[in-house]
């Protein structure tokens, strides 16, 4: 079974950078409250899996399961998940449609196997993005448009849902691509960097240049100063929640 190479390289750096937000995990956990047996697909680490719950856990990653914190879990595509039609009573997917090869078929695979809620953590590709990718790194946003698939496309496959808006804590303890967004010099970090796919995907030596620049001589806290004053943004991120809760 092939990987996403890119997923297979941020797993490298997930237990040091990727640790679970309280406040995002509170969202995810809301959506699944009553619910007892839960599929995790894309499942990563295990970051938000409830330990009061029966979670199986679903990646596609060797090196995913490899640095596992919460138990085991089956290799399997999302596209081909190996259980029985309505095996679960709700399913999740954290930050992980993006990285399979068919989002399509891998949404329709989940609402095949749970009869109950599925919620999904996921990126609006409408969004006009933020300081990062506007200023500094344009081909990252980019790529997430191609990659990330349009809200539309979960409701086609998971039926009637309902879309939440998810404010990113500036403080926020789960280092994906907007995790830092009122911590700028996080993004300088390689360490930081190897946590989030689509850094590996770019050559940053220009944008890593100009933003150390901007950093150093006050433009960027000049044009971003704003941000200070704010606890949260919204940056995109969405939680798509289809199915009774």
């Amino acid at each position: 079974m092939k990987s996403n190479k890119y997923y297979d390289n941020v797993a490298r750096s997930y237990a040091d950078y990727r640790q679970p937000d309280l406040r995002i995990a509170g969202m995810l956990h809301n959506a699944l409250r009553h619910h007892g047996r839960v599929l995790n697909v894309g499942a990563g680490t295990g970051s938000y899996e409830r330990r009061d719950r029966d979670v199986v856990a679903v990646d596609a990653s060797l090196e995913m399961l490899r640095n596992r914190t919460r138990g085991p879990a089956i290799r399997a595509r999302a596209e081909a998940l190996p259980f029985a039609s309505q095996a679960f009573d709700a399913s999740l997917a954290v930050l992980t449609v993006h990285h399979w090869h068919d989002p399509r078929a891998g949404l329709a695979e989940m609402r095949r196997v749970t009869r109950g809620p599925v919620a999904v953590l996921t990126w609006d590709p409408e969004h006009p993005g933020f300081w990062l990718v506007n200023d500094y790194f344009p081909r990252i946003i980019e790529i997430d448009r191609e990659i990330f698939p349009p809200l539309e496309v979960f409701e086609a496959a998971l039926g009637a849902a309902q879309v939440l808006p998810v404010m990113i804590p500036a403080d926020c303890t789960d280092g994906f691509l907007g995790a830092y967004w009122r911590r700028p010099t996080a993004y300088l970090d390689d360490g930081a960097r190897s946590a989030i796919s689509t850094f590996d995907r770019i050559d940053a030596t220009e944008g890593l240049g100009q933003l150390r620049r901007d950093l150093a001589d006050g433009r960027w806290a000049s044009r971003n100063g704003g941000l200070a004053e704010l606890g949260d943004l919204d940056i995109g991120y969405r939680l798509v929640v289809s199915g009774a809760t």
